[in-house]
């Protein structure tokens, strides 16, 4: 991990249709405002469940601004995995007016 600025990345809207979209934060943020049909593995639970994730696709890791979302990009990738890198992270996401889902019952949002 010592070198994050060489680790593949992609903004919001190179995200190709139907790809697969890992979000790393907490459960909170992911009940406010989430993508539809992404997976969710908090940061902190990743070494523990990161076997859930798929290895033959790539995917694309996301958290609330980047930062989160990259140690996870550096962390997948050394276990073989084609991870990418989501700049600006939800924020950006949501500025791009893209579709999310919550879990609360209220409009999405981003926390």
């Amino acid at each position: 991990m010592d070198n994050l600025d060489n680790l593949p990345s992609a903004s919001v809207e190179e995200i190709p249709e139907g790809a697969r979209v890992l979000d790393v934060r907490e459960d909170e943020e992911w009940e406010a405002g989430h993508i539809d049909g992404a997976q969710h593995i908090p940061l902190r639970q990743l070494p523990e469940r990161y076997g859930e994730v798929p290895v033959d696709e790539d995917v694309y890791v996301i958290c609330r601004s980047g930062g989160r979302s990259l140690k996870a990009t550096a962390y997948l990738q050394q276990y073989g995995f084609d991870p990418v890198n989501v700049l600006g992270g939800m924020g950006a996401w949501m500025d791009a007016e893209k579709p999310m889902v919550s879990e609360t019952g209220e409009s999405p949002t981003v926390r």
